[in-house]
Formats: structure tokens, C-alpha cells, sequence
């Protein structure tokens, strides 16, 4: 009887207020709570993928990121680009004479020879006559002045100014024997030559072959020297210009 009436002392309220309590849950919002996951936002992978999901947690939809990257740490530099060819430059060391041979016959780059040590570089592009009587004609640049030398023959100890002109001209293959000034001006074509011309009056001749003078005349020490090369002209006032045909 005792826990009758503790069982119905406790529920009584319940029942009582059963009513008010279903009106009040009826009319009152419902909070729920839930989870919202966050976005993960993974980081570069230091390692393997094994170690970037450990990381990120099993169960994430997270992927890592794949850079590439150079495991070499040396600098890589572009290889040297070609020089372009530059056409002028050619010509400027044509220009200066770029030695092309040397020995009893030597010879430089261009069409113009080139004075060294009193020897003459004859020209890369002269026809060979030309080439020929450069060659020939250094080896006078020793030989002294002799008046009337070089005439009786081509080879002789001393020359004068028409037997060192006479020998240029033999060794160029166009003259058989030795001529005077005198008949020097008449030699050939009129007119200076594209690659010799000789300069003749009464008493003296001279030549310019490739642009260098061969004179027994040195103009700077006064009088007859002997055969020798000059890479400066002269006063041509008073000569008779002529050259050998097609030179």
C-alpha cells in the first residue's frame, strides 16, 4: 500500500501537466544541431602521398597537389647564340691584310698589296701575272743603283729605273726584253691600269703595281737608291701614264 502511494504521489503531477507541456512543444521551434565539415584547403607535399594523408586525416577527399619541380639545384644557362656574319667586317680585315702566305711568295687577303719589312704582299685577288711580277720584283729590293743596269739582261748585280720596270714587267710575263724610258711611254695602252701602271718620261720611269710604288727613287733620303717598294706615290707631273693590256 506504502509504494502505491509513492508511485501515485510522483506521477500525479505528470498527468496533471501532460496537457501544457504537449500544447507548449507544439507552438515551439525545434533547435537541431548538426556538424557542417570545413573545407579543407591541402597543403604542398612534403614527402609521399602515404605522409600528406596522414596528415589530412583518413576519410578526407582532400588530394594532394602535384608540383613539378627540378631536383637539381645547379642553374641551367641558354647556349651561346651564333655571331651573325657581318659582311664588313670581312672587308675591314681585308683592308688591314690578313696574311695568307708567306715564303717567296707572299700574299694577303683583298685586292690591294701590302708593304712589310720592304717586302710586298701581293694581293689574293690580282690576276697571277700581277702576282708574279710582285714576287718577282722583291727580289731587287736589294740590289743597288747602277746607271744602265738590268738592260744588257734582266738579271744583273745594280739596276736603274727602266731595268727595275723592265725586270716587274718580265716577271709578269709581258715583255721579253729590257726597254728604256723612251720606250716605256709607249708601252701597252694609254691611261692608268686597273692593277699596274707605269709612269715614264725623258730620264726617269717608275711603276705602281697593287697599289704600291717600285721606284729607285727615295724621296725622303733624296736620289737613286736602287730598286725598292713604297707604299706612298709621287708627283706624276710630266709622266706618260700607261699600262699592260688588260692589266
Amino acid at each position: 500500500m506504502f509504494a502505491r502511494s509513492v508511485v501515485h504521489a510522483a506521477a500525479a503531477p505528470i498527468v496533471y501537466n501532460a496537457p501544457r507541456i504537449l500544447a507548449a512543444t507544439a507552438v515551439a521551434p525545434i533547435k537541431v544541431a548538426y556538424y557542417a565539415p570545413r573545407r579543407l584547403r591541402p597543403r604542398p607535399p612534403r614527402g609521399t602521398d602515404e605522409n600528406f594523408q596522414a596528415e589530412m586525416g583518413e576519410g578526407s577527399d582532400a588530394k594532394p597537389i602535384r608540383v613539378a619541380y627540378s631536383t637539381s639545384g645547379r642553374t641551367q644557362t641558354a647556349p651561346p647564340r651564333a655571331e651573325e656574319y657581318n659582311e664588313d667586317q670581312d672587308q675591314e680585315q681585308e683592308e688591314i691584310g690578313r696574311v695568307e702566305q708567306r715564303g717567296d711568295r707572299p700574299m694577303v687577303s683583298g685586292n690591294r698589296a701590302v708593304l712589310r719589312n720592304g717586302v710586298a704582299y701581293a694581293p689574293s685577288r690580282a690576276p697571277q701575272s700581277v702576282k708574279n711580277a710582285i714576287w718577282a720584283s722583291n727580289g731587287l729590293r736589294r740590289k743597288p743603283y747602277i746607271w744602265g743596269g738590268g738592260h744588257g739582261t734582266f738579271y744583273d748585280r745594280g739596276y736603274d729605273c727602266s731595268g727595275t720596270v723592265s725586270f716587274a714587267l718580265h716577271g709578269a710575263g709581258v715583255l721579253n726584253s729590257p726597254l728604256p724610258s723612251s720606250d716605256l711611254m709607249r708601252f701597252g695602252e694609254g691611261g692608268r691600269g686597273r692593277w699596274m701602271t707605269i709612269y715614264s718620261r725623258s730620264g726617269h720611269t717608275f711603276a705602281v703595281i697593287a697599289g704600291l710604288r717600285l721606284d729607285t727613287t727615295d724621296l725622303g733620303h733624296g736620289g737613286d737608291v736602287g730598286p725598292r717598294w713604297y707604299d706612298y706615290g709621287r708627283d706624276t707631273s710630266g709622266y706618260v701614264a700607261r699600262h699592260p693590256v688588260g692589266m
